[in-house]
């Protein structure tokens, strides 16, 4: 595996080295480059522009004169590929400051070895040609160390020995010397060219005059046939004015017509937008919720009419389910009943006339009550008789036809039945 390094415009990335021993070296400037880990090593070299200040200190010149000069270069590592392989091969792994002493030191060489060939006049006067020569003579040398002049300039000259200073005086005092004479003929040439031109200025000033009084008059003349058919003119367009006023009042008129009739138009159709508006809002704010409450009340009375139908619903099926359960009860009851009634009439069947006798004895007493019953709202009974035996006859008399109302109400004899009875009593003492 490996890493993808990156690397700006402003400097040059080296990758070097590989699989299987490879030599093979990758440069690049302002893009990416990939390196394996381990087999594969990675240099980044500056592209930016170096500015130097080589400085000669008193070289001779090449009429023995010392000067010291010192001058400004701006100098860059190439970005061609070979260029770029020979100063890596020269400055790789260095700082910026050791490739600027070495550029420095062969700059310096040259300049000085230049200020051996010329004069200080040369030097001096034409710099920009002295700094061509420098470029021209370094180049080669600095561009085999992959590095490019891009310019190389005097930034200045003197001396210790006022030279220089001296040259000066002398050019200052020789131009002195011509402007001063300059100064003079210019001077002489100056009053005679007055003096000309003043009687060139009187001639023409009189030919002036003369002719600024013909033109005045013809001026005046003309002013009054101007004056004249200006008059003309200006009535003329008085009432041509007057005319266009009014046709203009005219058309003024007519387009305050049409843009009335236009304003009426736009409040129509306004009033027809606010008709419709107002319709609409009578609609959002009457209708819809007109028919939003009637819609809500016809379903509350549909939501209450199905309510009242589930409840009618389940109402009948309660009564239903209580009907069913009542006749359930009852059936059970009338079964209860019949199975009874069966195992009675069974057991009559099988003791016969016993049975009867002791149901038919069960229900005396019930029966007796029932008859009984209208007497128990009677507080007393008094029986009329003037004889005590008559009201023990009476007595008798009820219970010897007791039998007879039993035999006629039930079909019973009480006569057998008690005779049944005696036996039956005997039967169980013995």
């Amino acid at each position: 595996m490996g890493n993808c390094h990156t690397v700006g415009p402003n400097e040059a990335l080296v990758v070097s080295g590989g699989c299987c021993g490879s030599d093979y070296k990758q440069y690049v400037f302002g893009g990416w480059a990939w390196a394996w880990w381990c087999i594969s090593d990675t240099q980044r070299i500056s592209l930016e522009i170096m500015t130097l200040q080589p400085r000669c200190e008193d070289v001779e010149t090449a009429e023995g004169v010392a000067l010291t000069v010192t001058g400004v270069a701006q100098v860059k590592i190439m970005t061609e590929k070979e260029l770029l392989a020979v100063a890596c091969e020269q400055f790789l792994g260095k700082n910026v400051q050791d490739i600027k002493n070495v550029v420095l030191q062969t700059l310096e060489g040259h300049l000085r070895s230049i200020l051996g060939t010329l004069t200080v006049e040369q030097i001096y006067q034409d710099r920009d040609q002295f700094a061509k020569l420098v470029r021209e003579v370094a180049a080669p040398d600095v561009g085999r160390m992959g590095i490019e002049i891009l310019s190389f300039t005097i930034k200045d000259v003197y001396d210790k020995v006022d030279y220089l200073s001296s040259l000066g005086k002398t050019q200052t005092a020789v131009v002195q010397r011509d402007a001063d004479i300059g100064v003079a003929e210019a001077e002489r040439d100056a009053g005679i060219r007055e003096a000309e031109c003043k009687k060139e200025m009187l001639d023409v000033k009189f030919m002036a005059d003369t002719k600024i009084a013909d033109s005045k008059r013809a001026f005046e003349l003309q002013k009054s046939a101007f004056s004249e058919e200006v008059n003309i003119k200006t009535a003329e367009a008085q009432l041509a004015y007057e005319l266009q006023g009014a046709r203009e009042q005219q058309k003024i008129r007519q387009e305050e017509i049409e843009i009335e009739v236009v304003q009426r138009k736009k409040q129509i159709a306004v009033e027809a937008q606010e008709i419709l508006r107002t319709d609409k809002e009578l609609i959002a704010t009457v209708r819809r919720p007109a028919e939003a409450e009637a819609h809500r009340i016809q379903q509350i009375a549909e939501g209450e009419k199905v309510k009242q139908v589930l409840l009618a619903q389940a109402e009948a099926e309660k009564i239903r389910k209580i009907g069913e359960a009542e006749a359930a009860v009852i059936e059970a009851m009338g079964k209860a009943e019949a199975e009874r009634m069966k195992l009675k009439a069974e057991a009559y069947q099988k003791y016969g006339d016993a049975a009867k006798m002791a149901l038919v004895l069960e229900a005396l007493p019930q029966i007796a009550a029932k008859i009984a019953a209208p007497l128990t709202k009677v507080d007393e009974i008094v029986v009329l008789s003037g004889d005590n035996s008559k009201v023990t006859s009476e007595v008798n008399r009820l219970l010897a036809e007791l039998p007879a109302s039993v035999h006629a109400l039930t079909g019973v004899d009480l006569s057998k039945v008690c005779l049944i009875k005696n036996v039956t009593l005997k039967k169980v003492k013995e």
